[in-house]
C-alpha cells in the first residue's frame, strides 16, 4: 500500500477484494510503471514476453542469469515489483502478473504473440494448408490442427529446419522480422484487395511463419510468432538485465563542504526569488494572447532582478503553483499570501517553493521546444509525469552514491544514473547531456551540491516537511536588517535582505545587483522618487541611519539635502495644465527652454505658466530635463505618489489543480509526513485484514450484504450498473467531497475518452461537472461512465 498509494486514497478499501480491484486498473498500474527502475522494467517485460505463470528458471534463463551473483539480484528485482503488487509467486514457484503490466508492452522483447493466439482467428482450411506446407499431414478437426502447429512452432529446432529450407529471400526477411529492434506495426504491411508481400513473404505466410492481421478494415500488418522470433534468434540470445546502475566518476566530499556548497547555493535562490517576486509586485507580468508569461516580460523582470532567465523561470512556476501568483486578466499579479510570505525569515520562506517546485508537472527551466523555439512560461500545459520522475529520479540516484562521495561533474556523470534509476522519465529537446536542466535547477536550489545530495535534498527525497523547514533554517541565516552604506552612493546587504530594508532602499534607491549579496545604488533620481511618494527628507534620512551598519555618509546626506532643496520649487496644476511657482525666472526659464517648446508653455503671469499637454506628460517632460517639479491636486495640495500594488484578490488555483477540491491548498505544496503516513497505512492494513470480504470486489447490489455507505453510492449504482463497488465508491466519495476525478467515458457515438472532471454536481440520471479536456461544463450519463479513477 506504501508502494501503491492511489490504491488506497479516499474513500478508503472496505476490503481485501477492493483493494486488489484498485491494483489491478490499468491506470493505477500505469502510474507506478515510471516510478520502477530499469532492471524492475527489464525483469517485467521479459515475464511479459514468456507469458505467465512462468517459471523462475525460465524467466532466469531468458534473462541470462546463470551465476550466483546474478541470481539473487534477480531475486530482489522480483521482491520489488512483487511490494508493488505487479509480479508475485503462487507457492509452487510458478511467477503470475496482473493483466494490465502484461498489455503495457505492445511487443515485449519485440516479440508478437504467441502462435497461438495469432493462429486462433484462422479457419479450418487455412490451417490445413500450413500443416500442408510443413510437410505434416493435417487432422481432422480445426482444434487439433491449432495443436499441431503450436507444436511445431514451439520446437525451435524444428523452426529453424523449416527456414534453412526457405528460399534466400524469405530467410533474409524472417532474420530480420526476428531481430528485437523490429516492434509490432514496424512489420511488412500489405495493401489492396490481394495481398501484395515482400519478396519472399509468401512462402512465410503460407507455412504460418508471418500471420497476417485481420481486421474489419481489411488486412493488416504480417506479424511474427514469439516461438518464431525466439527460435531464429537462437538459443544463446539473452534479454538485457541491468541489476547494476552505471559506474560514474567519483570524488571524495566531506558533509561539510557538501553543506557548505548548498548554504551558498539556496541562499543566492532566496534572494533571486525575493527579488523576482518584489518585482512581480511592484509591476505584474502581462500574460501573452496565446497564455503565458512571453520572452520579453522575462528578459524585464530578470534584469530588475539581476538574475539570469534559468532562475526566474523556476520561480515564476513555483511561485505561481504555491499560489504566491495568479492569473488574472491578462497579468500574473501576485496575490494577497504573497505578503505574508514575503514577512517571513528566508529560511521559512524558502519550503514553500522547494517543496513545490519537487512536486511541480512540469520541467520549469525549460526553455525551447523541440522545433528550438522559445518557450513563455507559465502556460498552464498539461500535467507531465515524466518530468516529475526525472527530478525524483535525480535525487534518488545522487541518494544512492557511496557515502562520502560525490559525481566529479554532475552534468555529465548523474544524467546515466538517473536514465537507470527513471528509465520512463522524460528528457528535454534543449539538454545537450542527458538531464541537463533537471540538473541544473536541483544546483540552483541546492538540492544538489559538490555532485551530492544535500541534507535539503534528503528532506524532500523522505517527504519530510519538518526536517525540511529544519535544513533550510540551519543553511539559511536570519534576513539582514542592516546594510553598508558606502561614500559612493552605494548599499550592500549580505545574505537575504529583510521585507523591511528590501522596501526601504527599493523606494529610495536603484537595484543593481543580487544574489548572496545585494547592492542598492542612490542617485537623484531614486531620492526624487522618495520624495514623490510623500516622504520628508528628515524621514528617509531617519530611516536610512536606522538601517545603516554605521553613520551615513556625507555625500549621501548632502544628496538628500540638495534634492530635498529644490523638489517642488516647481509646482504643476491641472488646467490642462497650469505650472506656477515662487521664482519667476525659473519660469521664464522654462518658457525658453528648446526642449520644452513642444509642451507649448505660456507665461500668465510672473508666477504662472499654462500649458497645452496633460499634467502627467508635462510632470515627465519637466522631470526629464533635470528639473523637480511636483504636482497639485485641485484644492491645491501637493499630490503625493505611490505606486500601486497590484493584488490578485484571491488566489486563482492553477490548471495543473482541479477546480472545485475543496478545501485544497494545492497539491503541489503538501507534504506528508512520513511517520503519520505509516501509522495510517498499518491501521488500514489491519481493518482490511480484518474485514470478512476477501474475494474480489463485490458489485454493488444491496443484496450481497455490503450496505452502501452513503446514499448517493446508492444512486450512482442505480444509474451506472455496470460500474464496480469501487468504482461506485469513489465517484460517490468525490461527488460528495467536492474533489476532482478522472473517468473513463463513452460517448454516444461511441468514442472512448478519459476526461479529469472538477465541480461535480449530481443530477440522476446525469453527472455536471467541469470538463478539463474540454474546458468547459459538460454533462455526462452516468450509464456510460465506464471506469473511475482519483485524479
Amino acid at each position: 500500500m506504501a508502494a501503491r498509494s492511489d490504491a488506497v486514497a479516499l474513500p478508503e478499501p472496505r476490503s481485501v477484494g477492493e483493494l486488489a480491484d484498485r491494483l489491478q486498473r490499468p491506470g493505477s498500474v500505469a502510474l507506478v510503471l515510471p516510478r520502477l527502475a530499469l532492471p524492475y522494467l527489464q525483469v517485467a517485460e521479459a515475464l511479459a514476453a514468456l507469458g505467465a505463470p512462468a517459471t523462475r528458471d525460465a524467466l532466469g534463463n531468458l534473462l541470462g542469469v546463470v551465476d550466483e551473483e546474478d541470481a539473487p539480484r534477480l531475486d530482489a528485482a522480483l521482491e520489488v515489483l512483487a511490494d508493488h503488487a505487479l509480479v508475485w509467486s503462487d507457492g509452487s514457484g510458478a511467477l503470475h502478473m496482473t493483466a494490465p503490466l502484461r498489455q503495457a508492452w505492445d511487443a515485449p522483447l519485440g516479440l508478437d504473440p504467441p502462435v497461438s493466439e495469432l493462429l486462433a482467428g484462422l479457419n479450418s482450411d487455412e490451417l490445413r494448408g500450413m500443416l500442408a506446407a510443413l510437410g505434416l499431414k493435417p487432422p481432422g478437426t480445426k482444434q487439433r490442427r491449432l495443436t499441431d502447429l503450436v507444436d511445431h512452432h514451439s520446437d525451435p529446432d524444428r523452426v529453424t529446419a523449416v527456414v534453412a529450407q526457405a528460399p534466400a529471400a524469405t530467410r533474409t526477411l524472417l532474420e530480420r522480422l526476428a531481430e528485437p529492434e523490429f516492434r509490432r506495426r514496424q512489420f511488412v504491411m500489405f495493401g489492396g484487395p490481394e495481398p501484395r508481400a515482400e519478396p519472399g513473404a509468401r512462402w512465410a505466410l503460407d507455412r504460418g511463419l508471418l500471420v497476417q492481421e485481420r481486421h474489419r478494415y481489411g488486412n493488416g500488418a504480417a506479424l511474427m510468432p514469439a516461438q518464431v522470433a525466439m527460435a531464429l534468434r537462437g538459443p544463446d540470445w539473452r534479454a538485457p538485465f541491468d541489476p547494476v546502475p552505471p559506474l560514474a566518476r567519483l570524488l571524495p566530499v566531506t558533509t561539510e563542504d557538501v553543506e557548505r556548497e548548498a548554504a551558498a547555493a539556496v541562499t543566492a535562490f532566496a534572494a533571486h526569488a525575493a527579488s523576482v517576486l518584489s518585482v512581480c509586485a511592484a509591476r505584474p507580468p502581462g500574460r501573452l494572447r496565446s497564455g503565458g508569461v512571453g520572452v520579453r516580460e522575462l528578459v524585464r523582470i530578470g534584469k530588475a532582478a539581476r538574475c539570469d532567465g534559468t532562475v526566474v523561470r523556476v520561480v515564476l512556476e513555483a511561485a505561481y503553483a504555491a499560489g504566491l501568483l495568479a492569473r488574472e486578466g491578462d497579468l500574473v499579479p501576485v496575490t494577497e499570501e504573497y505578503d505574508s510570505w514575503a514577512a517571513l525569515e528566508p529560511g521559512e520562506r524558502v519550503p514553500l517553493l522547494l517543496r513545490t517546485w519537487w512536486a511541480l508537472p512540469l520541467t520549469p527551466a525549460q526553455a525551447r521546444d523541440e522545433e528550438g523555439k522559445s518557450l513563455p512560461a507559465i502556460t498552464g500545459t498539461p500535467p507531465c509525469n515524466g518530468c516529475v520522475q526525472a527530478r525524483h529520479g535525480l535525487l534518488a540516484a545522487a541518494a544512492n552514491l557511496p557515502a562520502g562521495q560525490g559525481v566529479r561533474q554532475a552534468s555529465e556523470d548523474l544524467g546515466p544514473l538517473v536514465a537507470w534509476h527513471r528509465p520512463l522519465a522524460d528528457q528535454l529537446p534543449q539538454d545537450t547531456t542527458p538531464f541537463a536542466t533537471v540538473i541544473r535547477e536541483a544546483e540552483l536550489l541546492g538540492v544538489l551540491a559538490r555532485g551530492a545530495l544535500s541534507r535539503i535534498g534528503a528532506a524532500l527525497l523522505a517527504d519530510d516537511a519538518e526536517e525540511l523547514l529544519a535544513g533550510t533554517r540551519q543553511l539559511l541565516p536570519a534576513a539582514t536588517e542592516t546594510a553598508l552604506i558606502g561614500a559612493d552612493l552605494t548599499a550592500v546587504t549580505a545574505g537575504t535582505p529583510s521585507a523591511r530594508l528590501t522596501a526601504l532602499l527599493d523606494s529610495v534607491a536603484d537595484r543593481e545587483a543580487g544574489g548572496t549579496a545585494s547592492v542598492w545604488r542612490f542617485s537623484p533620481g531614486s531620492v526624487r522618487r522618495a520624495l514623490d511618494t510623500g516622504c520628508a527628507p528628515d524621514g528617509i534620512t531617519a530611516d536610512l541611519t536606522a538601517v545603516a551598519a554605521g553613520p551615513l555618509p556625507q555625500p549621501l546626506t548632502y544628496l538628500i539635502a540638495d534634492i530635498a532643496r529644490r523638489h517642488g520649487h516647481v509646482r504643476l496644476a491641472p488646467a490642462a495644465c497650469v505650472i506656477h511657482g515662487a521664482e519667476p525666472a525659473l519660469l521664464a526659464e522654462l518658457t525658453v527652454h528648446r526642449k520644452l517648446a513642444r509642451l507649448g508653455l505660456r507665461q500668465l503671469a510672473p508666477t504662472v505658466l499654462v500649458s497645452r499637454t496633460p499634467l502627467d506628460e508635462t510632470l515627465a517632460a519637466l522631470r526629464a530635463e533635470g528639473y523637480a517639479p511636483v504636482a497639485e491636486t485641485l484644492d491645491g495640495t501637493v499630490r503625493i505618489e505611490k505606486a500601486e500594488q497590484h493584488r490578485a484578490t484571491a488566489p486563482v488555483p492553477s490548471p495543473r489543480v482541479a477546480r472545485g477540491t475543496a478545501g485544497a491548498r494545492r497539491p503541489a505544496v503538501r507534504m506528508k509526513r512520513v511517520g503519520e503516513s505509516a501509522d495510517g497505512l498499518r491501521a488500514l492494513a489491519v481493518r482490511l485484514r480484518e474485514s470478512p470480504a476477501s474475494g474480489p470486489a463485490p458489485d454493488p447490489d444491496p443484496g450481497n450484504g455490503i450496505p452502501f455507505g452513503t446514499g448517493t453510492e446508492e444512486i450512482i449504482a442505480g444509474c451506472a450498473s455496470t460500474l464496480s463497488l469501487t468504482d461506485v465508491r469513489q465517484l460517490a466519495h468525490a461527488v460528495d467531497a467536492g474533489q476532482a476525478i478522472t473517468v473513463e467515458y463513452v460517448a454516444a457515438s461511441g468514442s472512448r475518452t478519459v476526461r479529469s472532471l472538477s465541480d461535480l454536481y449530481l443530477d440522476p440520471p446525469y453527472l455536471r461537472a467541469w470538463c478539463h479536456l474540454r474546458n468547459d461544463e459538460r454533462v455526462f450519463t452516468l450509464s456510460r461512465i465506464q471506469g473511475v479513477m482519483p485524479a
